[in-house]
């Protein structure tokens, strides 16, 4: 892994010397073009007397080599200058067309351009999630955040898991997760939250680690494949840990014994072809009103359409089916399920000033 690492760093650095490199020859190239523009533009105009727009007009045609002769008559001397200053023109614009060939038939502007277009984008990532690790479980994590349409980029170490994710046109870092300056560079201070999904738990508790140094408030989700694991991790600061195995158990048994529940559970939290969402939303005293109001006075229900499933306290005690007496608190999770006209009514009622 380290090699590969050192390999990816390595080639990063020879496509930013190599743009640079590029873009340093065809700034020279231009510079030095505008420079024998304006001599050639000085010299017709004070040299031989002419008017700023035929001194201008016979440098262009000069250099450009397009034959339409003299606009004026020349002096011996400006003819000699005429000749020095073709030639050198020409020069130069031989200079620019093959620096320019080279660097796209190389491809060095366009992975340059590429590379700092990356950059740019991930310097502007915010609220954005992390996926580390990009196998059979990243996968499946990125397929949802595609269907729920929310920004995030996948880090992996391996070779062929980037490319296979940039062929799904994935925002993708190629590095070790468990590295400070990885989770750095894809902006662990302004993400909403990490995903661990890498191949063995200690990879995954040593990046939860990694994360909540680097990002304390950062929500942390993390995989396990023991109940040993789930319980280190948790001590390790995840939010949340789920286990393949026993999460795939329990989905399992469920759905031979529900297989209704199931199938509409499945329906209301996955996919991009539903009609009906469960969301969550925060209440926060700088932007919801109806703090201390109970659910009868609010009448969220009755304005938005949507349902109110559940509310978590801050100190995660879980109501279910909250009754109209219920209070609405600071930190209160409210849970609801509806169409996304109703949920978009409902966040406009329980946070209008972010709407």
């Amino acid at each position: 892994m380290a090699d590969r690492l050192k390999r990816f760093r390595y080639a990063e650095r020879a496509i930013e010397e190599n743009y640079r490199r590029s873009r340093r020859h065809l700034m020279r190239g231009g510079v030095a073009l505008a420079l024998i523009l304006l001599t050639g533009a000085l010299w017709y105009k004070y040299v031989e007397g002419w008017d700023w727009i035929d001194a201008i007009y016979m440098s262009v045609i000069t250099l450009t080599t397009v034959g339409f002769g003299e606009i004026n008559p020349l002096t011996a001397r400006g003819r000699l200058f005429t000749m020095v200053f073709l030639l050198a023109g020409v020069g130069v614009i031989a200079y620019i067309l093959n620096n320019f060939t080279e660097s796209i038939v190389q491809g060095h502007l366009q992975a340059g351009l590429r590379l700092q277009k990356r950059r740019k984008f991930m310097e502007s990532l915010t609220g954005h999630y992390i996926i580390c690790g990009f196998g059979r479980t990243g996968r499946q994590i990125a397929l949802e955040f595609t269907a729920e349409k929310v920004p995030f980029i996948v880090v992996d170490s391996d070779d062929a898991s980037i490319q296979l994710a940039q062929s799904f046109d994935y925002m993708t870092f190629q590095g070790d997760a468990t590295e400070d300056q990885v989770l750095l560079q894809v902006g662990i201070e302004r993400a909403r939250c990490l995903v661990a999904a890498l191949p063995s738990d200690a990879e995954n508790l040593y990046t939860v680690l990694s994360a909540k140094t680097l990002a304390p408030t950062i929500r942390t989700i993390a995989r396990a494949s023991s109940e040993e694991a789930i319980q280190k991790m948790e001590r390790g600061g995840a939010d949340v840990v789920v286990s393949p195995y026993i999460s795939g158990g329990k989905r399992m048994a469920a759905a031979a014994l529900r297989p209704q529940v199931v199938d509409f559970i499945d329906g209301i939290l996955t996919g991009s072809d539903r009609t009906v969402y469960v969301e969550e939303f925060l209440l926060t005293p700088t932007t919801c009103p109806i703090i201390g109001c109970t659910l009868g006075e609010a009448q969220l229900g009755k304005k938005s359409g949507a349902l109110i499933l559940a509310i978590r306290r801050a100190d995660n005690h879980l109501i279910v089916g909250p009754s109209a007496d219920t209070l609405l608190c600071p930190g209160d999770l409210v849970i609801s399920m509806g169409a996304t006209e109703q949920l978009r009514r409902l966040s406009h009622i329980l946070s209008p000033l972010k709407a």
